[in-house]
């Protein structure tokens, strides 16, 4: 096998993988594990907000 062959196969075989991840990644079946993912740093910042809430209603209470 020459360069050319070798560079070829590497070409279509990186191609190949390129087209398989885009399919993972755009399938239906994956859809509710990427959006949860998406909104994990919303649900963060919504627990972080009711701590904070909590902690002030128990150091209100508590003068």
């Amino acid at each position: 096998m020459d360069a050319v062959t070798i560079n070829v196969i590497w070409t279509v075989a990186i191609f190949v993988i390129f087209v398989a991840i885009v399919l993972w990644a755009y399938s239906k079946r994956n859809k509710k594990g990427f959006e949860e993912a998406a909104n994990l740093v919303f649900d963060d910042d919504k627990s972080a907000q009711d701590k904070a809430q909590q902690n002030k209603r128990e150091s209100s209470s508590n003068e």
